[in-house]
């Protein structure tokens, strides 16, 4: 009986582990996750793709001013964070741990002692700056810890850091200056109306800072600031035709200051500005824009990055003998940014490509010689065996060429390949040949091929371009979507029966659009933080920036254009969608609030649409936390094998 009742003991243990692991097989939303319809995720989907969700990238932040060290950004656990490292290959030593990402690192001046950077709570960009201390970690807010606060550049001297806020009425973004080494300091030196206003040097006497005012993508002014009353005077010409001008910095003598520009032209060009004449030289010529830009302490150097079809080219130009430096070769990619060393030797940057994330890289101007300082993780996935996109061209209604970026599944997928336009935000913004991270999935997975367009309105093809979606245009950059699937009918690799297109911000906004537009030509769409009306976007974004999206979407105060806005909405046309749809908000979302997704998913749900909504109750423009992220994309595979290639995926277990 004893060794029955020990059986009998065993027999019960092994069914409770076998209910118990029954009961294990799907993978749970965690408590910072809100989810409306979307099934139960299967444990062994997540088992899948968990590799593609352990990359990493890495960028560069500061140079120490006497070491050859530098601060990283990158991301070990849950969000990005600062790192240290102190040589080329050498360890990431994390320095802060917050629950959110920290944005921005720069260190003191001359001694290095301490750094500062900026963080918000939840994705609510309400950034506040901190001060780091290397000698013992302590870490000092130095800003109010209610305002948003967008960080300067360091005077010449190294004890003042200037700094663009909204503290005074929480819209209009103000000039204040500090000693970041005694918070008290903090003072205001210059009020301004509207949320574009930045700073962005000192001149060489420390007298005046150069501040910038963007308005849009084309049109922004340079102007001058005391120091010391905060008196502004506009440094670049007046002009009937609207300019974009970007600010680099002060000439070494003080009366010049290098900027690019489109002003004659439709690219960006390097030029330098007579203070005293406001007459512009220009120093480059290319057919593509000039993107990055940074002037060497000494003045006498400026690193830039031409934008030549997608790829960044760095340049260093010697503003002495107007020669250009050769440099050594890098791996072809994309800069996403750069920092001098204080050698004005060395400059270190963030480079990424298809087949790699981002890692940092340092090039040595005196010997030529190229240092990489991280090797950032990719899973265990063999990078190198990624596609390479192909550059697609196709012609719009009206005969405009549009372009974009064709991932093609690895051979072993055979037939017509199932298609998911992606469009990304801005709509200032361009589509190009970055690291896909997780999204290589899809193609390596799935089979399904990948395609970035840039629609009208995308940066990167003159300022002509960029200006076709404004106003009463916006239709006009949803028929360029509409060419595109008309340009897939065409391709016998392409499945145009089989299309899902997302996006997020305007892409999400764009991705409902065409699912209201073009719902017998796609199978299903995925709207991630995207405006489903532009009136309501535009009366509830932040107010500091508010006026800056009028100038890209029109005005809706004026009778008209509120009702041409709301004529084109998707939101008012909600009755068309009846393919599923997957929407994603973030709850603290500062430019398109979560009401935009509340409204149209509340509204589907009454057509009886199939809906899928997944918000983040602490995330913002997009989810930056790894454990929500990857909840989003595993989500994502389970919706695109439902509704894009047709996959039974257990609709007996129910909804949540």
């Amino acid at each position: 009986m004893k060794r029955l009742s020990r059986l009998s003991i065993l027999v019960v243990l092994l069914l409770s582990g076998v209910l118990a692991f029954a009961q294990e097989k799907s993978i749970p939303p965690n408590e910072n996750l809100a989810v409306q319809g979307i099934p139960p995720i299967p444990a062994s989907l997540a088992e899948r793709a968990d590799r593609y969700t352990n990359s990493r990238s890495a960028a560069i932040m500061s140079w120490h001013p006497t070491r050859r060290e530098m601060l990283i950004s990158t991301r070990f656990a849950d969000t990005v964070q600062i790192h240290l490292v102190k040589f080329p290959g050498g360890a990431r030593t994390q320095l802060t741990f917050f629950p959110d990402r920290v944005l921005g690192a720069i260190f003191q001046p001359k001694l290095g002692n301490y750094f500062l950077f900026m963080k918000d709570v939840g994705g609510g960009e309400w950034y506040q700056l901190f001060r780091y201390d290397m000698a013992d970690g302590n870490i000092t807010m130095l800003t109010d810890g209610k305002s948003r606060n967008l960080p300067g550049r360091w005077n010449n001297k190294g004890d003042l850091f200037s700094c663009a806020s909204t503290r005074r009425d929480g819209r209009d973004v103000d000039f204040w200056v500090m000693n970041p080494a005694d918070p008290s300091t903090n003072r205001m030196i210059t009020e301004n109306t509207g949320g574009g206003w930045g700073m962005l040097d000192w001149s060489p006497d420390d007298k005046t800072i150069l501040a910038t005012e963007y308005i849009s993508v084309n049109e922004s002014r340079l102007w001058l600031v005391d120091a010391a009353t905060g008196k502004k005077t506009l440094a670049t010409p007046e002009t009937s035709e609207k300019v974009a001008y970007q600010g680099i910095g002060f000439s070494a003598d003080g009366r010049g200051i290098y900027l690019t520009t489109d002003k004659d032209n439709e690219f960006q060009r390097l030029a330098l500005l007579d203070i005293a004449t406001r007459k512009l030289t220009y120093l480059t010529h290319y057919s593509w824009d000039i993107e990055q830009t940074l002037l060497s302490p000494n003045r006498k150097l400026v690193a830039y990055t031409v934008n030549e079809n997608g790829t960044s080219v760095l340049h260093v130009l010697n503003l002495v003998s107007n020669k250009e430096v050769a440099l050594p070769r890098l791996p072809a990619g994309i800069i996403a940014g750069f920092d001098w060393r204080d050698n004005n030797e060395e400059l270190g940057i963030s480079l990424n490509s298809a087949r790699s994330p981002s890692d940092v890289y340092s090039v040595d101007l005196r010997t030529g010689k190229v240092d990489r300082w991280t090797y950032s993780e990719s899973g265990g996935l063999n990078t190198q065996a990624f596609v390479e996109p192909e550059l697609i061209k196709w012609k719009s209604f009206d005969g405009l060429e549009i372009s974009g970026w064709l991932y093609k599944p690895p051979a072993r997928f055979t037939g017509k390949r199932p298609v998911i336009i992606d469009i990304h935000g801005g709509p200032e913004g361009e589509a190009r040949p970055y690291f896909l991270a997780r999204d290589n999935y899809f193609l390596n997975e799935l089979g399904v091929a990948l395609i970035f367009p840039n629609v009208r309105g995308s940066t990167g093809f003159g300022k002509t371009f960029v200006a076709l979606d404004n106003g009463y245009k916006r239709v006009d950059s949803y028929k360029d979507i509409e060419a595109l699937l008309d340009w897939i009918k065409t391709q016998p690799e392409l499945d145009a029966n089989k299309i899902m297109v997302t996006g997020g911000s305007y892409g999400g906004h764009m991705t409902l659009a065409i699912a209201t537009r073009d719902n017998d030509r796609i199978a299903c769409s995925l709207d991630v933080v995207g405006m489903s009306n532009l009136v309501t976007f535009l009366e509830h974004t932040e107010p500091y920036r508010r006026d800056l999206r009028r100038a890209e979407y029109g005005d809706e105060r004026d009778p008209k254009m509120r009702a041409f806005l709301e004529s084109i909405a998707p939101m008012n046309h909600v009755q068309n969608i009846t393919k599923p749809i997957f929407i994603v908000a973030g709850a603290n979302d500062p430019r398109v609030p979560k009401s935009e997704a509340d409204q149209i998913v509340a509204a589907l749900q009454k057509e009886g649409t199939p809906v899928w909504y997944l918000v983040g109750k602490n995330e913002g423009h997009g989810f930056s936390k790894k454990a929500n992220a990857d909840y989003q994309f595993y989500a994502t595979i389970l919706f695109i094998e439902k509704y894009l290639l047709g996959k039974d995926v257990g609709e007996s277990v129910g909804a949540r």
